[in-house]
């Protein structure tokens, strides 16, 4: 086995450590970029991918494991094979075009253990997602409650609804509940709901079709487009002659949609023309459309409410105008009186109309929301104002007060408040919408002849492009899909994807990424991934489903949503009864009562100014908004932090676990230095080596470890002895090479450190993070590179299944049952949430096990989907990245919810007239409601500077380079 391991070491570049295998210089691997067994990348067909979960029983240990992963490895068509010794079980990805779960299955079998299919994971209808635009919440209350009711649906596995991007994410099983149902539910408890996305339409395209449009042909063309293998479903609506399409990309495509409709209308029933149904209906459209809803009702409340405001505060100052404004119309009603009546009249009931069915649809479901208080604050206004008018108008001697100006002003200051937050609210997802930018609108379509000679050029809409099409990326272009390069050579800048800013050279063979951009050179690619199947898709759906996932300090505004409105709406009620009791009681002068009021007014106004300046909506966006801005952000600097919980978690971190190969090294073992023990060629040396495991030229040739030379009954020379002993204080690994008994060399290898991991260590360090080393490596090597970095705690010779192990024990510290271990071994630990960051299949125990796990990016799919954040950069420096955004991110959290309460806190009471007494300041309620709406805003203004994000500018500092490698 040893000396399989050096002949690949020596002839390929490739080394193991940790349990696993890496190639003298690997291409960077990025996450959803498939990978192939031998044959298919010159295949013309790309194969659909499967998954299988075996129970495996029998296995007592590590080796074990290895040999059932080996055997199963071995068959074409696997794509990776990890097996858990720990549970039991074996998780493999294969390609059933080369293999089935039967032939896994016998060869699992074959080594020596027992198989059994647990789940054919290919099947995915048992667990779907749905994505849902919910409009109409105006705080956490309404939140919570779509989400509890959603929550509480039979079928429904996973709900959660985020305020700020105004969406629900519900996780259901499609055989008991379909989404249609959510749909209903939702618009049932008196909110708007527009589908986004469902499981079924990960495949999905809007088509619009011009013709001749009656039943008889749009039946045909369903029908047709129904025949089509693989399309599961077909949608179409007359109204805006738009055909949308699910289906399975790797059977069918857009083109043949086209073609198909196309073709049905050819009849007598007339010509039928398709193409893309244009963009404009999508999320963010939904977003410009509510802003511009907001804009209008705004302006158009200014209309009415300037007049009432000038009417009230500034005309009645100028003597000719307030003459005209005072004269009476009927008994002691004013013409001033009546022209802020029906002045205010449609902004309370027809601009105002939105508080009044917010109220409603919260109410009838027995929560209370923003919408309540605005409601109350402004109907207490309007009609005790419409009451005291009317009453001046069969009164001879009652002069009216009025506080339409309070109504209109009110409504016209929340309309903008609004208007600014959800403007505001848009730019949180900024990162988003650049990330979905990338992906160019057009591409060139190449067609070829039966001798594989390209005919004919097509630039076609990328949205068209199917799978296994070759799309021509020239120079300076965006590469228009995911896929690998057919021919051609050039140079991509995957930075927009990856965050690595140094172009990667691609070949024939090689893949690229949708989105990135092609330097120089032309080249030829076969799409394999399209739509969102595509790399970029699945970021961007990582991204938003981090920015969905609440993190748990948002449970705090949570459970203050519940009772914050009917707490509000008690204080202000008696807040009025206070001020109209102390009143009438002679509580207080009656010159502290403004002369054109008394003290049922006096009371009326501080009542109202309470009900209206408290603001839920500041508490419910002080953490979805600086999550949101915070997660963008970190994909923006290639840190994809997987939402709200690990920002939260990597925010506390005081210690970090580091795996050692590929991670803290650069995974690529090398051959350093061949020190000969006897005279020979040293060509001849290399040869031999080469062929370990055989016998060449009558020699026999033993490669390893000293532990195997002294298993084969070899001596180990004193010379010998000294050489393992001074490569490894080097942090280097020492091969022994024997033949025909005798010790005749040893081969020196090394893994070198990657660039800057021991400034990382140094800076985590000074940010009080404590790092340890863990590796599956000998303890002579693991100690020699912990000290290169300036790691003072090592764990060697670790199996997977140990590593996991020795991070619930750093975890539990104290409570743990290696007590003794711990104490004896890291005796200065301090117990805090801990991370791992690690990158291969071995790793995932430990990065599920850890309170944070971070992958390298350039890891195995299994570490990406095990980690909480993944590094898409691959450089250590971003783990201090990582850190440091989540603690600027919560920082701005505090800062937010600081605000949020001292703005209610002292707003409230001074609205209460808390400072009436002694100073004779009264907030009116037009002003209240101005503070009130700008609570909001200052909230996600805050949140929004998080966009100016800078990493510590001591990494701007390091020099830190690539490794060269020959």
């Amino acid at each position: 086995m040893e000396t399989k391991l050096l002949s690949l070491t020596c002839i390929r570049g490739a080394g193991a450590g940790d349990g696993y295998c890496r190639g003298l210089s690997p291409r960077p691997h990025y996450p959803s970029m498939p990978k192939y067994p031998k044959g298919v990348l010159e295949s013309n067909m790309e194969p659909t991918e499967a998954r299988v979960l075996f129970s495996v029983t029998g296995m007592t240990c590590p080796a074990c494991a290895g040999s059932v992963e080996k055997a199963v490895k071995r068959l074409q068509g696997i794509r990776e094979a990890v097996v858990d010794v720990l549970n039991n079980q074996a998780r493999v990805m294969f390609f059933p075009s080369y293999v089935d779960e039967e032939t896994i299955r016998e060869t699992i079998e074959s080594v020596g253990f027992k198989a059994t299919l647990i789940v054919k994971e290919t099947d995915e209808k048992s667990s779907q997602v749905c994505r849902i635009l919910v409009k109409g919440m105006t705080c956490t209350s309404c939140s919570s409650t779509v989400e509890s009711t959603l929550k509480a649906i039979h079928g429904v596995q996973r709900a959660q609804v985020a305020l700020a991007t105004e969406e629900a994410e519900v996780h259901y099983d499609p055989l008991v509940v379909s989404h249609d149902q959510f749909m209903e539910i939702i618009k049932g408890i008196g909110f708007e709901a527009i589908m986004i996305s469902t499981g079924a339409d990960m495949s999905k395209i809007n088509l619009q079709i011009d013709g001749p449009w009656n039943d008889f042909p749009v039946s045909m063309i369903k029908e047709s487009l129904q025949a089509l293998l693989g399309v599961e479903k077909v949608d179409i609506d007359t109204n805006l002659r738009k055909c949308s399409i699910s289906y399975k990309a790797d059977l069918t495509g857009p083109r043949t949609f086209i073609q198909v409709i196309e073709s049905t209308g050819s009849g007598s029933s007339g010509p039928f023309k398709a193409k893309i149904f244009p963009k404009g209906r999508g999320r963010d459209s939904h977003r410009q459309e509510e802003i511009n809803q907001y804009r209008r009702s705004f302006m158009w409340s200014l209309v009415f409410a300037i007049p009432v405001f000038l009417t009230s505060m500034v005309l009645m100052y100028i003597p000719g105008l307030k003459h005209l404004l005072d004269s009476k119309i009927v008994n002691m009603m004013t013409v001033g009186q009546l022209v802020r009546w029906i002045l205010s009249t449609p902004v309370q009931f027809f601009i105002g109309r939105r508080f009044y069915t917010g109220s409603y649809k919260s109410l009838r479901h027995g929560s209370a929301n923003m919408d309540v208080l605005i409601a109350l604050g402004t109907n207490a206004a309007y009609f005790y104002s419409v009451y005291s008018v009317l009453r001046a108008a069969v009164s001879l001697h009652f002069e009216a007060t009025d506080f339409f100006e309070t109504s209109a002003m009110l409504i016209s200051f929340i309309l903008l408040g609004k208007y600014l937050e959800v403007m505001a609210k848009g730019k949180t997802s900024e990162a988003i919408a650049k990330l979905m930018d990338l992906t160019p609108d057009t591409a060139i379509l190449l067609t070829f002849d039966s001798q594989g000679y390209a005919v004919m050029e097509e630039e076609i809409d990328s949205r068209l492009i199917q799978k296994n099409d070759v799309i021509k990326i020239l120079p300076g272009a965006k590469v228009a899909s995911d896929g690998f390069v057919t021919w051609g050579q050039s140079h991509v800048n995957e930075s927009m994807i990856t965050g690595e800013a140094r172009p990667v050279g691609k070949k024939k063979g090689d893949p690229v990424i949708g989105g990135t951009v092609n330097e120089n050179g032309v080249l030829h690619i076969k799409a394999t991934r399209v739509g969102s199947e595509s790399a970029l898709s699945q970021i961007v759906q990582l991204v938003e489903s981090a920015q969905m996932a609440k993190a748990p300090v948002q449970k705090f505004a949570d459970r203050i949503s519940r009772f914050f409105v009917p707490l509000v709406i008690i204080f202000s009620l008696s807040t009025w009864l206070a001020w109209f009791v102390a009143g009438k009681l002679g509580g207080y002068p009656k010159s502290w009562i403004p002369s054109s009021m008394d003290s049922f007014q006096l009371a009326l106004q501080f009542g109202i100014s309470v009900m209206v300046i408290a603001c839920p909506c500041a508490l419910g966006l002080a953490t979805p908004t600086a999550v949101m801005v915070g997660t963008g952000v970190g994909a923006s600097q290639g840190v994809l932090i997987k939402g709200g919980h690990a920002l939260e978690s990597a925010h506390k971190v005081d210690c970090i676990v580091f795996d050692k190969t590929g991670t803290l090294t650069a995974g690529r073992p090398l051959v350093v230095n061949t020190r000969l023990l006897k005279n020979m060629v040293l060509r001849e040396f290399f040869e031999l080596i080469a062929a370990a495991e055989a016998v060449i030229h009558n020699k026999e040739i033993i490669v390893g470890n000293k532990s195997l030379m002294l298993k084969k009954g070899i001596a180990i020379s004193l010379d010998a002895e000294e050489i393992l002993t001074e490569v490894e204080d080097l942090a280097q690994t020492g091969i022994l090479v024997c033949i025909d008994s005798q010790l005749t060399g040893v081969v020196v290898i090394s893994d070198p450190l990657k660039p800057g991991a021991s400034e990382v260590i140094s800076i985590l360090r000074s940010m009080k993070v404590k790092s340890i080393m863990v590796t599956g490596d000998n303890w002579g090597t693991a100690n020699s590179i912990a000290k290169v970095v300036g790691i003072d705690d090592v764990i060697a010779e670790a199996n997977p299944e140990d590593k996991a192990e020795k991070v619930k024990a750093l975890q539990l510290g104290w409570a743990v049952l290696n007590i003794i271990w711990l104490v004896e071994t890291f005796p200065s630990i301090t117990y805090g949430p801990l991370a791992m960051v690690g990158d291969g299949i071995n790793d995932s125990p430990a990065l599920v096990a850890a309170d944070v796990g971070m992958a390298i990016g350039a890891g195995t799919d299994i570490a990406i989907e095990a980690a909480d954040i993944v590094l898409m950069k691959s450089n250590l420096e971003d783990v201090i990245t990582a850190i440091d955004l989540s603690r600027k991110t919560f920082t701005r959290i505090r800062l937010n919810y600081m605000w949020a309460l001292g703005y209610n806190l002292l707003g409230i009471p001074i609205a209460a007239g808390v400072l009436f007494p002694f100073t004779r300041f009264r907030l009116p309620p037009w002003i209240a409601g101005v503070a009130m709406a700008a609570s909001s805003v200052s909230v996600v203004c805050c949140s929004l500077l998080l966009k100016y994000y800078k990493r510590p500018r001591i990494l701007e500092t390091l020099e830190i380079h690539g490794i060269a490698t020959e």
